[in-house]
């Protein structure tokens, strides 16, 4: 007897959210092993007079975030996040970071119990005893195996289908083979590594460092008080799985690429903050990952070409370009800028800057501490060019 179709939710519907659904709506079209109806978990708002859920039903666009790219007719829409995930075998989570906890407090116990979950977000949660990574919040919560996506990857571009990489991280090679047939395309192409931890943090540095640190955040007037969590320690180091770590290290680099724009250093400077940067993100995992960190993680999509990627394309190096060059707040630039998307560098920042203070080891990470001091405590940007003058790098 054959095995019945796994039925797939997307946990979320911003413009990376929707760029996926195209691809995993179309691909489970043409492979039995998926049920034919992709459900998308949409907080409501109204667009235009009408609500964002019937617009993306009848129209079969997400007009306000990724305007121009048709969604195929069997991604469905669907307000309400409990009927959105029950009886789903597979979960992709593409929300901001602030807002994992309540939904997973939400919807834990409303899945099946073997069902298999992949997170796209970018960005660590902070607490008492230092960072811990949104898939092992995921994985605590909701007692399910999490694999992790990150890579060089524009949501625009992907949704055009130009051609990029990505690469999955799990820790069980089975599931994240199995999230490569559901995602991959001729123009998205999947690699699949075991070292899930160094994936998923090199995403969350790559955006990180670029909001008020008080401000609380929200989405689309949904606001979530920031919950802490604890993470294991050894030694008085706090440790997390490692592809994390380079994906949350990233975003900061990018801001600190974004202040250097906005400065008008050139592209020989900037390749110095993504040099640097990156080797600060080397070190960052060597010390804070759990298990081993593979060097050759840092050279798949996950690592330099999303560094890359978001140093020269991603939002957090335009809103940082433009607080160089304007003296506008962040907050102000996010609503001039973004249509209402939030950048996820901030809170990161402020959260990788506190763990490093408290370890004493922000000497040995200039470039981080400047991006968080430039952002947080009123520092002149031009300070950025006094970091990589002095780097420990150079001496």
């Amino acid at each position: 007897m054959a095995a019945a179709p796994l039925k797939v939710c997307i946990v979320g519907s911003g413009n990376w959210g929707s760029a996926v659904a195209k691809i995993i709506g179309n691909n489970v079209k043409k492979l039995q092993k998926f049920a034919s109806t992709v459900k998308m978990w949409v907080f409501e708002e109204t667009v235009n007079g009408r609500k964002l859920t019937d617009i993306i039903n009848n129209d079969h666009e997400n007009v306000k975030y990724l305007p121009g790219h048709k969604l195929p007719e069997n991604v469905v829409a669907v307000s309400n996040l409990s009927e959105a995930v029950q009886d789903a075998d597979l979960l992709v989570f593409v929300i901001p970071h602030q807002f994992i906890h309540k939904i997973c407090d939400e919807i834990t116990g409303r899945v099946p119990k073997k069902a298999l979950g992949i997170t796209l977000i970018k960005g660590i949660d902070e607490g008492p005893e230092g960072l811990k990574l949104i898939s092992d919040i995921i994985r605590e919560k909701m007692g399910i195996d999490i694999s992790v996506l990150m890579g060089a990857n524009i949501a625009s571009e992907v949704a055009a289908e130009k051609f990029c990489e990505t690469t999955i991280g799990s820790k069980v090679m089975e599931n994240g083979l199995l999230f490569k047939e559901l995602l991959q395309t001729p123009n998205f192409r999947i690699t699949v590594v075991d070292d899930a931890d160094t994936v998923e943090l090199c995403g969350a540095l790559k955006v990180s460092s670029m909001r008020q640190a008080n401000a609380t955040p929200s989405m689309a007037g949904l606001n979530v008080e920031r919950q802490s969590s604890a993470t294991s320690s050894m030694a008085g180091l706090t440790l997390i799985a490692s592809p994390v770590v380079f994906l949350i290290q990233e975003n900061i680099v990018a801001v600190g690429a974004g202040f250097c724009d906005g400065l008008r250093c050139g592209d020989n400077t900037k390749a110095a903050v993504i040099r640097l940067g990156l080797m600060e993100m080397i070190a960052f995992a060597r010390i804070f990952c759990k298990g081993q960190v593979s060097t050759a993680t840092f050279l798949e999509s996950c690592g330099v070409a999303d560094l890359i990627t978001t140093c020269y394309g991603g939002r957090n190096r335009r809103v940082a370009e433009a607080f160089a060059r304007t003296g506008k707040t962040i907050e102000e630039l996010e609503k001039e800028m973004l249509n209402g998307q939030k950048l996820q560098g901030p809170q990161t920042s402020a959260e990788v800057y506190r763990i490093l203070k408290q370890k004493g080891l922000l000497d040995k990470f200039p470039l981080f501490t400047a991006v968080y001091q430039i952002c947080y405590e009123g520092r002149p940007v031009s300070e950025m060019l006094s970091c990589l003058q002095s780097h420990p790098e150079h001496i």
